[in-house]
């Protein structure tokens, strides 16, 4: 091999092996409010199936997709409550989710579950009405791609599970209203 060509050869592992290394280094996101929020599921009284959504939601993600591991935080203001109906969020406010003593709920993961470069669970830690219980998010429709308007790389899905209610002390109506609340996090993180 020619001098040129070893160092052309050369060159092009370097910069191949520093592609790898960039691409394998953890990527840091912030929750994007606009396109991020919680909404929760719960039967009324065996029938129809009440449907409210938390407005106000922050946080950030750390995600090593070659690692396969990742970091996530989660804030959501428990007081931005928003059914479409005034007078029902007073009553979850003030009821339910005791929002003036609990006005914030969390959710910290780093145990990431992968198939191939994309997540299919989180489990962590959920915080809610000053209680902190194991719970595992299953990630429907995992996605990165690059905002022609913010031309950063985003990443985002659907992260649901249903919780036991009464285990976090939530015990309102306990009885006529069943204890399963399916929470459901749509969240979309911008890479910083």
């Amino acid at each position: 091999m020619t001098r040129p060509t070893t160092v052309a050869v050369l060159s092009a592992a370097a910069a191949a092996l520093l592609s790898t290394a960039v691409q394998a280094a953890p990527a840091s996101y912030s929750v994007d409010p606009k396109h991020t929020f919680v909404t929760f599921e719960v039967k009324h009284f065996g029938t129809s199936t009440n449907r409210g959504r938390f407005d106000n939601t922050k946080g950030a993600v750390t995600l090593d997709r070659a690692a396969k591991t990742g970091r996530v935080e989660v804030t959501i203001d428990t007081t931005a409550i928003n059914t479409g109906t005034p007078a029902f969020d007073k009553h979850l406010k003030e009821g339910f989710w005791n929002a003036a003593k609990y006005p914030t709920a969390t959710f910290v993961g780093d145990k990431f579950s992968f198939s191939g470069d994309k997540v299919t669970e989180v489990a962590g830690q959920l915080t809610l009405h000053g209680v902190t219980k194991p719970v595992t998010l299953k990630a429907n429709g995992f996605n990165c791609y690059e905002n022609p308007m913010l031309k950063r790389e985003v990443c985002g899905g659907d992260f649901e599970t249903t919780i036991q209610r009464s285990a976090f002390g939530i015990t309102e109506l306990q009885g006529a209203v069943p204890d399963e609340v399916r929470l459901v996090i749509q969240v979309e993180a911008i890479k910083q």
